[in-house]
C-alpha cells in the first residue's frame, strides 16, 4: 500500500466503494487522514462494512468539514450529468479528485531522491497490453517494477515507493479527468478513436481527457505519441511545438524520419542519423498484428525514455507472454484454435483482431456501442460466419444480412459450440474468434468475466473430445 500524503489530520469524503474507493480509503487512513465513506448501492455498502469500514451517509453529512472528495472513476463527473456528490462538492467548494491524483500528490510530496520513476499509458485501444509489455521490458532490464492503475491492481494498493522503483500505470480517460498534478517521466498516448462519448459529452471532451496525461512534463521527460490516426498526429504536432520534452512519434504503418516505427513486422528506431532495424516482431508470438506492433513500438520507445538499453528492450519484446483476454489463445481442439479477445469492447478494438487473421468464425455482440459494427464492413470478407450474442444480436444481424452468414446464439457457450461445429466441419485449420465489439454489461460484470465464460466454454468443448484431438491452452 502507498500511504497518501497531504491530508494528515483532515477528513476526505470517499464515494464509490468498489476496488478503487476502498483502496483509496485504506491509503488515506494509512497516511493519517480520516475518511467518510459512502456508496449509492446498498449491497456495496454492506460489503464495505463486512470489510471493517464505518460508513457516513454523505446525503446528510456536513460537507464543510471535508478537505476533498475522492471520487471513484466510474462515477459520472460531467456527463450524461454530474453525479449528486459532484454537484454537492462544487456547491460546498470541496475539491474533487481521484486515486491517481492522490498518488501524484504523494509522489510530489516525497524528497527528490525518494521519488520513483513513472511511466503513464493511455489510448483508446491497446493500453492494457502496452502497460503489461512495458512492465515486462522494465522487469527484464532489472528494474523494480510495479504495474497497476486501470489494469490489475489499483495504484494505491501497489507496494510503497522508493527512489529506485518504476510505476507503470495504465490510465483511463475517467481517471485522467480526475487528475491534475501527475508528472510522468514517460507518457504514452497510443491512439484515439471515438469511445466513452456518453461520459465526455463529445469527441473534443474525450480527447481533452486523454491529453491530460501530457500535463506537467518538462525537460528530461519523454512523450511517446502514436501518429497513425488524425487525433494523434494533431496532438504530436501540438506537443512538439511546446518544445519542453523529448517527443517520440510511433507508427505501425509508415516510415518516419524520426521516432520509432514498424514496417511489415520489422521494428525500426529512427532516433539517430538513420533508421536502424532493432527487432523482427513477426517472431514475437504474443504480439501478432499491426495493433500489437504499435504496442511494441510504444514499449520500446518508453523503455529507451527511461534509460533502458535499446538492445535489452528489443530482446525483451520477444519474451512477452501476452495478456489475458487480448487475442489470447485459450485452447486448440483438433484443427480449431479458440482466440479470446474479450477486451475488444468497441468496433475499433475488434478491427485489430479481425485484421490479424485471413479467415475467422466470429463471435460478436453484447451491449452495443454507438455505430455498432458498421465501420468493420471492409473486414466482413474475412468472416466465414458470425455468431451473435447479447443485446446487439438483432442490430448486428441486420448489419450483416446479405454480406455475412450469421446465427443468433444468445450466449457465449452456445456461440462457442456452434462456431466449433462449423469450424471442425470445414476440415481445415480454423480460428474461432471472440472479439465482441461491444461492452459486456448486458450479461457480465466486465470483459474479464466474459472472457472467462468463453474459456470455460472452450474447456467444455475440449472435454467432449478425445485426448488425441485436444490441446487446451496451447498457443
Amino acid at each position: 500500500m502507498i500511504p497518501v500524503r497531504g491530508f494528515e489530520g483532515k477528513t476526505v469524503a470517499v464515494f464509490g466503494l468498489a476496488r478503487t474507493g476502498l483502496a483509496a480509503a485504506r491509503a488515506l487512513m494509512a497516511g493519517g487522514a480520516t475518511v467518510a465513506l459512502w456508496d449509492d448501492n446498498p449491497a456495496t455498502r454492506e460489503k464495505a462494512v463486512a470489510e471493517g469500514f464505518t460508513l457516513t451517509d454523505l446525503t446528510e453529512a456536513d460537507w464543510s468539514g471535508f478537505a476533498a472528495l475522492m471520487l471513484s472513476p466510474g462515477v459520472p463527473l460531467t456527463h450524461p450529468k454530474p453525479h449528486w456528490t459532484v454537484e454537492r462538492a462544487r456547491r460546498e467548494g470541496v475539491e474533487i479528485l481521484g486515486d491517481i491524483e492522490l498518488f501524484a500528490r504523494t509522489v510530489n510530496a516525497a524528497a527528490p531522491h525518494k521519488r520513483p520513476k513513472i511511466i503513464a499509458i493511455t489510448g483508446t485501444n491497446g493500453k492494457s497490453t502496452t502497460t503489461a509489455l512495458i512492465g515486462h521490458v522494465c522487469a527484464e532490464a532489472g528494474r523494480d517494477v510495479r504495474i497497476g492503475g486501470n489494469i490489475g491492481t489499483g495504484v494505491l494498493s501497489l507496494e510503497d515507493m522508493h527512489g529506485g522503483a518504476v510505476y507503470v500505470l495504465e490510465l483511463s480517460s475517467y481517471q485522467l479527468d480526475l487528475t491534475s498534478s501527475l508528472k510522468a517521466d514517460v507518457t504514452v498516448l497510443l491512439n484515439i478513436s471515438p469511445d466513452h462519448l456518453e461520459r465526455h459529452g463529445d469527441m473534443e471532451g474525450y480527447v481533452a481527457a486523454k491529453k491530460r496525461i501530457l500535463r506537467n512534463q518538462g525537460r528530461g521527460d519523454t512523450a511517446v505519441i502514436g501518429v497513425d490516426d488524425a487525433w494523434g498526429q494533431r496532438i504530436c504536432t501540438e506537443t512538439t511545438a511546446a518544445n519542453r520534452r523529448t517527443i517520440v512519434p510511433i507508427s505501425a504503418s509508415k516510415a518516419m524520419s524520426r521516432g520509432v516505427y514498424v514496417l511489415d513486422g520489422l521494428l525500426y528506431d529512427a532516433s539517430g542519423e538513420r533508421a536502424v532495424e532493432v527487432a523482427d516482431l513477426k517472431r514475437a508470438r504474443s504480439l501478432p498484428g499491426r495493433h500489437n506492433w504499435q504496442n511494441a513500438a510504444a514499449a520500446y520507445a518508453a523503455a529507451k525514455g527511461l534509460g533502458i538499453d535499446p538492445g535489452a528492450a528489443s530482446r525483451a519484446l520477444m519474451t512477452f507472454p501476452g495478456l489475458a483476454h487480448r487475442m489470447e489463445t485459450v485452447g486448440v481442439v483438433g484443427r480449431v484454435r479458440f482466440v479470446n479477445d474479450s477486451k475488444a469492447t468497441n468496433a475499433d478494438a475488434a478491427r485489430q483482431a479481425l485484421g490479424s487473421y485471413p479467415q475467422v468464425y466470429w463471435i460478436v455482440g453484447g451491449q452495443p456501442k454507438s455505430g455498432g459494427i458498421d465501420d468493420l464492413a471492409d473486414l466482413f470478407p474475412r468472416v466465414i460466419k458470425a455468431y451473435l450474442v447479447g443485446e446487439a444480436s438483432d442490430a448486428f444481424a441486420a448489419t450483416l444480412e446479405g454480406r455475412v452468414a450469421a446465427a443468433r446464439c444468445g450466449t457465449i457457450p452456445a456461440a462457442a459450440e456452434a462456431a466449433f461445429r462449423d469450424a471442425a466441419a470445414s476440415g481445415r485449420d480454423a480460428i474461432v474468434l471472440l472479439s465482441p465489439a461491444c461492452a459486456s454489461f448486458d450479461q457480465f460484470a466486465d470483459f474479464e468475466q466474459r472472457g472467462e465464460a468463453f474459456r470455460a466454454a472452450v474447456n467444455a468443448i475440449a472435454a467432449g473430445q478425445t485426448a488425441s484431438d485436444t490441446t487446451v491452452g496451447a498457443a
